[in-house]
């Protein structure tokens, strides 16, 4: 398990409420990160908010 699925696995709920309260864009769909799939996510996040991956991980504190 690499260290990023560790720390979306650990404090889900935290970083869910995080982007909600942030970006009020997002929706539940956009919150589901499937399991071996976090990169995917994070690219989809990019998209959806116009924010680099790099960007979404500081927020998050990845």
């Amino acid at each position: 398990m690499s260290e990023l699925q560790d720390k979306i696995q650990g404090n889900w709920n935290i970083l869910k409420g995080k982007l909600k309260q942030e970006f009020a864009e997002l929706t539940d769909d956009d919150l589901i990160c499937e399991e071996g799939k976090e990169e995917e996510w994070l690219g989809k996040l990019q998209l959806k908010l116009g924010k680099t991956k790099e960007e979404i991980k500081k927020f998050l504190n990845l």
